[in-house]
């Protein structure tokens, strides 16, 4: 059965693309002054942060499919073949990649090398690049080979006036969140939070935590059978996949966002975390440590490399949660301030805005 699921996700993906050749080759190039955009077969949702993205970027740049002037693309779905690569390089039409992660063999049991291969077809062709962070930048040197072309880090966005802080909370137990997209592959971020979150209440702990975003069912039947193992079950609370909409009153319940994902590149979760006013307790690892800086959460010590999946020490996790509700009002105030300062999505759209004039006026 996987065999066959897998054949049909090739098949789908494979077609998927040749009709974006067909974009690429048969659609009207505006040659207007206003940025008409289109994006390359990436699509829009609210779970993952390539859909959630490109779903931000159609509220300013609506995609123009048949007549655009400007191609966007993102890294975590290359859709354009070499072949439309090479056709819109021929049109005149400029190229601007957002650079996230890149594959290895830590978290991708597939041929990882040929992967990157692919990617690094439209990295080296675009005309301008937004890295995430410097970390991707630095994974994009590594895995996909230095390039000649012109760029710029850009952290990802939220929208500062929908994940907001709620300043009149109910008293209680402080309240720990984790968020996002949990396959199986990802498992061990939630294990590892609820182990720390267990040794945490034993050594004195009194809190909850709560675990919301979409999860596979096997990561929901082993989180179901870890809490019980544990006995933690009374203190866990698993909410189930939610939309954008209803994602700040999540976020504004917690009072500690916890991100124990080893390297991710620059998780959306963290900036609506920080957004909301929530600190981060985090695997100093990937580009993490560059989006939350000092006082607005907490890193935990953690190997590095891309051989595996590090995790921090289930001592160490333990003592993060119960160290960073020190001076937790000073965390809190210091969450929205970084992203305030860092993360504004009106200033991410305008950098975008920019860089499209300049590529459209070239």
């Amino acid at each position: 059965m996987l065999k066959v699921d897998l054949a049909s996700k090739r098949l789908l993906r494979n077609t998927w693309k040749i009709i974006q050749t067909f974009l690429a080759m048969g659609s009207i190039i505006d040659k207007g002054s206003v940025a008409k955009v289109w994006y390359g077969g990436a699509r829009t949702g609210d779970i993952g942060g390539p859909l959630v993205k490109v779903k931000r970027l159609q509220q300013f740049f609506p995609e123009k499919r048949f007549s655009y002037n400007v191609v966007y693309t993102l890294s975590n779905t290359p859709y354009l073949s070499s072949l439309a690569l090479k056709l819109l390089k021929r049109r005149g039409v400029p190229l601007v990649l957002n650079q996230n992660g890149v594959f290895y063999s830590a978290w991708f049991e597939g041929d990882w090398r040929e992967k990157n291969r692919e990617m690094a077809i439209s990295y080296h062709a675009a005309d301008y690049v937004f890295w995430q962070s410097s970390f991707c930048k630095d994974c994009a040197d590594q895995f996909l080979g230095k390039r000649k072309g012109a760029g710029e880090i850009l952290f990802n966005a939220v929208n500062i006036e929908h994940y907001k802080p709620k300043y009149q909370k109910e008293k209680g137990p402080p309240t720990y969140l984790l968020t996002g997209k949990i396959d199986d592959h990802i498992f061990y971020r939630v294990e590892a939070t609820l182990r720390g979150f267990a040794r945490a209440q034993q050594q004195g702990l009194i809190g909850r935590l709560v675990i919301a975003g979409w999860m596979s069912e096997g990561a929901r039947l082993n989180t179901l059978s870890l809490c019980e193992k544990l006995q933690i079950s009374d203190t866990v609370n698993l909410i189930g996949t939610y939309s954008q909409k209803e994602a700040p009153a999540i976020y504004q319940s917690a009072d500690v966002y916890v991100m124990l994902k080893h390297n991710d590149p620059c998780p959306n979760t963290v900036l609506e975390a920080l957004s909301c006013g929530v600190p981060v307790l985090y695997s100093a690892s990937g580009g993490v440590p560059e989006l939350v800086g000092d006082l607005a959460g907490l890193g935990l010590p953690v190997a590095q490399g891309f051989d595996e999946s590090y995790l921090p020490d289930i001592n160490s996790i333990a003592n993060g949660m119960i160290d960073i509700l020190e001076n937790l009002d000073l965390r809190k105030q210091a969450a929205r301030q970084r992203a305030v300062e860092a993360f504004d999505l009106r200033s991410w759209v305008s950098r975008h805005e920019e860089i499209f004039g300049q590529l459209i006026h070239d």
